[in-house]
């Protein structure tokens, strides 16, 4: 949910650092970015979001661009 001039939107909790190549793969797919909580659709906030992770584990990102742990792999 980015290129916003909403200060919320550019806040850690909203931000997920990935490779160009996959950023694409994001806008070409974004049925699944969503579903996995890659892309965020308003008014939905990203800290409410639950995100899956390459290792199958799926987390929460908070204020501070931490994350806590929803669910582990393959629960």
């Amino acid at each position: 949910m980015g290129s916003s001039r909403e200060e919320w939107i550019n806040q850690p909790a909203n931000l997920l650092l990935v490779c160009s190549w996959c950023n694409g793969w994001f806008e070409d797919h974004p049925q699944v970015a969503y579903e996995a909580g890659w892309k965020v659709r308003r008014p939905r906030r990203p800290e409410d979001v639950e995100v899956l992770y390459g290792g199958g584990g799926v987390y929460r990102l908070d204020g501070d661009g931490g994350r806590s742990l929803v669910r582990a792999a393959g629960r």
